[in-house]
């Protein structure tokens, strides 16, 4: 294995590596950093947990100076992947001098200029809450050295790509990017040749769908079979915390209130929540004083807890992608872990598109445990093929003529993640209308 100091890390962000217990460098890492480090641009696919955080942060903090001025910039899809990529960086930068601040939709606008105004060297930020910060003036990325896209996919499929392309057109030519995404549709590919310099490809095998180190199994019952077999696992599982995911706000509420009532420790996590709620669960999950964390998939891409050891599918994911997302909250950073999902006789047919799509043998729970399936005729039907992972969508609020920020929560002009921005700030001689997009 190779190790942080053969990387040539400082060793200033090697002590808070150390503090944290990192000494060997996971495959990506050792793949990416001297890449990143020479000043080369990167693209990399790569799911969460395979150590891509810790090899562009690194990277990064290694080339900046505590000087009080934003030189890296890391954008994310979600406020909890933004508020996750931040404490690790503050990890990594402990005992360097650099400052960190993170800016979302849904935190008060005064807390983050609060922050902007002590000064900062890196801001993690969802897209549609930094574009409000420029338009403002509150960050400004005429320094900006670092520019890292994390979970590119996801804003992709989150109709975020305009905004993306407006950031970047602010940015200077001369940086440093990577660009991270769990798959490579087109738009993507598109992006990474407009705006990187003869980037390095990383592919590697740790990173494909199969869900390595991770136990599969399915269990096909009766949706109102569900709670029991879940609380049956979760009492099994004795090796550390459970993830529970549902498919809707209210099944998530509707699970989460059965688990209290049987008495055990859990919270959850959905869209309908309030920041503060979101995060107050989030953080008894992440410091262990809740044992189970029910949540949607709003939350799958923002959980990293190296103690999760199960998670549970409550209900089968609409998208095949959406299932190695969430089954990749467990076996973190190379460790085991072990993944359920329950399969309504509803949902047969959408789950054998996405058993199809792994390589790894899965445990049938139903002859293991002596199940008996018996499913309605009306049920025995076959589901259209659907193409693999995310699409690129027109949001409800699109349609309505204005689109929403998904982040901050207020609405935009239709054409201000567009070229069409110009017409509406042509009148201000400012930092913007130095650039073509405005």
């Amino acid at each position: 294995m190779t190790t942080f100091e053969q990387l040539g890390i400082t060793k200033s962000i090697l002590d808070g590596l150390k503090e944290i217990g990192f000494s060997e460098a996971f495959p990506i890492q050792v793949a990416t950093i001297p890449v990143l480090l020479s000043g080369r641009d990167v693209v990399g696919q790569a799911h969460t947990g395979t150590g891509k955080t810790a090899a562009y942060s690194i990277s990064m903090l290694q080339g900046i100076t505590p000087r009080k001025k934003i030189q890296g910039i890391v954008i994310a899809p979600t406020r909890e992947l933004a508020i996750q990529i931040t404490e690790e960086i503050r990890k990594f930068a402990k005992y360097t001098g650099i400052k960190v601040a993170t800016v979302y939709g849904g935190q008060g606008m005064v807390l983050q200029l609060d922050a902007l105004r002590r000064g900062v060297e890196i801001v993690v930020a969802t897209p549609g809450r930094i574009i409000d910060h420029l338009k403002r003036g509150s960050i400004r990325l005429d320094d900006v050295k670092y520019v890292v896209l994390d979970e590119a996919d996801t804003m992709l499929d989150m109709g975020f790509i305009e905004d993306i392309e407006f950031i970047l057109d602010l940015t200077p030519k001369d940086k440093v990017m990577s660009l991270f995404s769990a798959t490579m549709p087109p738009e993507i590919l598109r992006l990474a040749e407009n705006y990187l310099n003869n980037p390095k490809q990383f592919l590697l095998d740790a990173d494909d769908l199969s869900g390595e180190g991770i136990d599969q199994s399915y269990l096909v019952i009766k949706d109102r079979e569900k709670m029991k077999y879940l609380l049956q696992f979760i009492n099994e599982n004795k090796r550390g915390q459970t993830i529970v995911f549902c498919s809707t706000k209210n099944r998530t509420r509707d699970v989460a209130r059965e688990l209290y009532r049987e008495r055990y420790n859990a919270v959850a996590i959905e869209g309908d929540m309030s920041q503060h709620q979101r995060e107050q669960s989030m953080g008894k999950f992440r410091t262990g004083k809740a044992d189970i964390l029910v949540a949607t998939d709003v939350a799958a891409r923002g959980i990293d807890v190296p103690e999760v050891a199960l998670v549970v599918n409550y209900d089968v994911p609409n998208q095949e992608l959406v299932y190695f997302h969430r089954i990749g909250r467990t076996a973190r950073a190379g460790a085991k872990g072990r993944a359920i999902t329950f399969v309504s006789y509803s949902s047969i047919g959408d789950w054998n598109l996405i058993k199809r799509q792994t390589k790894v043998q899965m445990t049938d729970l139903n002859e293991k445990m002596g199940i008996v399936v018996s499913i309605p005729d009306p049920l025995k039907r076959e589901i259209r093929p659907r193409s693999f992972g995310y699409h690129n969508k027109t949001r409800f609020s699109d349609r309505q003529g204005g689109r929403r920020d998904r982040h901050s929560g207020g609405r935009r002009d239709k054409h201000d993640g567009g070229r069409d921005r110009h017409q509406r700030y042509s009148d201000k001689k400012s930092y913007y209308g130095l650039r073509s997009r405005w």
